[in-house]
């Protein structure tokens, strides 16, 4: 047996202090047995704490400072209660809910324990509900901030804490650094204030804020009538992935007419375990394919698919009497070009509306709404900022009216009633869609491709370049960017670079000539390279995975046919993929 490597001092004493502190003994012996027999995961579980990415905080859950644990949940908690009380605003209430997943419902209850412990008036949902939900709820409830437990669309093995203030949208500067700079300044778990399960500050809330949903959500049809009076006619088969989407995308299909609904049931079960799934990620066809088997044997027009808490939405159309499955991309572009025509045939297209969407997405959202003389605001990635362009919006005068946002992870909102992507109204949006293209023998595909027609064609795919787990990645990752920084390439898959936008330096900066221009967003360690034949890439570190992400983007004119012009794309983007690949990895 080898000898395992030693400990670092600095790191040996956040051991140290969970083995004779304040913590229960299953933790303590946990602790134990890795020291006994895995060092390395060991150090990955206590070399940092825990930060907030674009979703929060999200991460493995287990023993440790850099885990998911009640610890780090209490801690997270106390920073929280500390930066609201820092607000003195009295008095002070938080909307806490949770998902499916393994230690969620505690988790909630420990963060409703550490509130009530400060003094706050916590309002507990009693029930698995999804995150756009607890977005709504928090606005509902007039809260001063909310917060969800979940880990999205993450594997089994992870759990989060998702904060939102008081506009309902997820924390974003000067908020989410004000908590953590509370956060750091705890420096033992007995600074936690701690109340009692069944303290009268904790509210368990009740069902009236389902209804209060649905009420929210129902002025958002543009043919209501139509809706109710055939909406039985589309057929759609549904599944949650086993988790909270259960709870109110079928109430709200049902809510707006489209009642002939086929639940795949085998997914439809909250389950942590996601039993039937390696990853519970709509972006996977794998995760599918029980929804197409059911989609196929019931005949129905399409595939719902949300991921488990019910932010994010697969859809895949019966075209041809075969399923096409839609990227989160072509799906926003149909809901767009959709919104654009309807709304402007039924005169509610505002002269000032705004589409909001991520830089990594589709260019195509922003042709389409350039075409229909509405603006296209980009953002960085993570909805929370689109969540912060609404809240600003209704603070100023004179300002763009936000109809529909869309990223391309499969995550959308059409209307103001929540701040992060929701796939509830999602479903509902494409349900209308999908009925009103079937009244004219036509499915969403065919509306994709007369899109391609009108604006000519666009292609995006992923690339991830995995890490190991803990210090050791986070430092391979920080290098490899550190590194392209260092030596700019001039050209990519034998395209020159025309510039590159560095969103750590807020500069774009032209390769030929050197000029420089600043960039109008926040700090990121975003790198995004323009190709001369209008292709981008775009390179950052994920915010919540062990993994840095590439994302490329290409496009075509015109093409003799559908098919020719996709292809046209496919080749380009196989030729990026193939030659970052080999320079990245």
């Amino acid at each position: 047996m080898h000898a395992q490597p030693a400990i670092d001092p600095m790191i040996m004493d956040r051991v140290n202090t969970w083995l004779t502190g304040p913590y229960d003994e299953s933790s303590k012996n946990e602790i134990r047995f890795l020291l006994e027999n895995d060092k390395q995961a060991l150090v990955d579980a206590f070399y940092t704490d825990l930060t907030f990415g674009t979703g929060g905080l999200r991460a493995l859950m287990g023993v440790g400072t850099n885990r998911l644990n009640a610890y780090t949940i209490q801690i997270a908690t106390q920073g929280l209660a500390n930066y609201l009380l820092a607000q003195k605003k009295c008095p002070l209430s938080v909307l806490v809910g949770f998902d499916s997943r393994h230690n969620s419902q505690e988790f909630a209850l420990e963060t409703a324990r550490v509130l009530a412990g400060n003094g706050i008036r916590v309002y507990l949902l009693s029930e698995l509900r999804p995150t756009p939900f607890i977005s709504f709820a928090c606005r509902e409830k007039k809260c001063d901030a909310a917060v969800m437990i979940t880990a999205s669309h993450n594997p089994k093995e992870y759990n989060g804490y998702k904060v939102y203030w008081s506009d309902g949208a997820q924390v974003v500067p000067p908020h989410d650094t004000g908590i953590i700079k509370e956060v750091e300044k705890l420096t033992s778990i007995a600074q936690v204030k701690r109340s009692g399960s069944k303290d009268p500050l904790i509210e368990t809330s009740d069902f009236s804020l389902d209804e209060a949903y649905l009420r929210a959500i129902r002025p958002l049809q543009h043919f209501p009538e139509q809706n109710k009076n055939e909406g039985s006619t589309l057929q759609i088969t549904y599944t949650s992935f086993h988790g909270t989407g259960i709870t109110m995308v079928p109430k709200a299909l049902r809510d707006w007419g489209f009642t002939s609904i086929h639940i795949v049931d085998e997914q439809c079960i909250p389950d942590g375990n996601f039993p039937t799934l390696k990853f519970p990620n709509p972006e996977y066809k794998e995760t599918l394919q029980l929804g197409m088997e059911k989609l196929i044997s019931t005949h129905s027009d399409i595939l719902f698919a949300t991921d488990p808490d019910a932010d994010r939405m697969g859809v895949v159309v019966m075209h041809k009497s075969a399923p096409v499955i839609l990227t989160g991309n072509e799906t926003a572009a149909i809901c767009v070009e959709y919104l654009c025509d309807v709304m402007k045939e039924q005169d509610t297209l505002p002269k000032n509306g705004a589409f909001v969407t991520t830089i990594v997405t589709t260019e195509l959202l922003k042709t389409i709404a350039e075409d229909h003389n509405q603006t296209c605001i980009e953002v960085l990635t993570g909805f929370k900022y689109i969540g912060e362009k609404i809240h600003l919006w209704e603070t100023m005068q004179n300002s763009p009216k936000f109809i529909y946002g869309a990223e391309e992870s499969y995550g959308f909102l059409l209307g103001t009633h929540a701040r992060d992507k929701d796939a509830i109204i999602a479903s509902c949006l494409l349900a209308e869609i999908a009925l009103h293209a079937k009244k004219q023998n036509k499915t969403l595909i065919d509306l994709l491709h007369q899109i391609y027609n009108r604006y000519g064609f666009y292609r995006e795919a992923q690339l991830s370049i995995p890490f190991h787990p803990g210090k050791a990645g986070m430092d391979a990752m920080q290098a490899l960017m550190t590194r392209l920084r260092a030596h700019l390439p001039h050209e990519i898959a034998s395209k020159s670079v025309i510039y590159v936008e560095d969103y750590l330096t807020k500069t774009r900066t032209y390769l030929k000539t050197g000029k420089q221009e600043p960039l109008d967003l926040p700090i990121s360690d975003v790198l995004l390279f323009r190709l001369d034949d209008k292709s981008k890439v775009i390179i950052r570190p994920s915010g919540t995975e062990p993994k840095v992400k590439v994302y490329l983007s290409t496009f075509v004119s015109q093409a003799p046919s559908i098919a020719e012009g996709l292809k046209l794309c496919d080749t380009k983007i196989e030729h990026l993929t193939q030659t970052l690949k080999n320079e990245l990895s």
